[in-house]
């Protein structure tokens, strides 16, 4: 089995997180690396929210000192779908 990389700058073509979370297949899976890139936070963070479960992820064989992990792209957008900002009493959207 092939495993597939995903290039973030390209000389030809720069994917954008965007890209990646519109044209992907929910069976996708994501690095940590590659979910902290599209979440704009620190890998540590992601391995946080992954053993803390707030993010489920699949747990790969490992002979380094760190846990292997991969994020479903549907985990992801799920995750995503779930959050809201709430917007301060008093303001308005405009």
């Amino acid at each position: 089995m092939a495993i597939r990389q995903r290039q973030y700058d390209t000389p030809t073509r720069v994917i954008t997180s965007v890209s990646i979370l519109e044209e992907g297949d929910d069976n996708d899976l994501l690095t940590v690396r590659e979910v902290a890139r599209i979440l704009r936070v620190d890998d540590t963070t992601v391995r946080r929210w992954i053993k803390g479960g707030a993010l489920e992820a699949v747990t790969l064989p490992h002979s380094n000192r760190r846990q292997a992990y991969r994020i479903k792209l549907g985990t992801l957008r799920r995750v995503l779908g779930s959050v809201q900002v709430e917007q301060p009493q008093g303001t308005s959207t405009r």
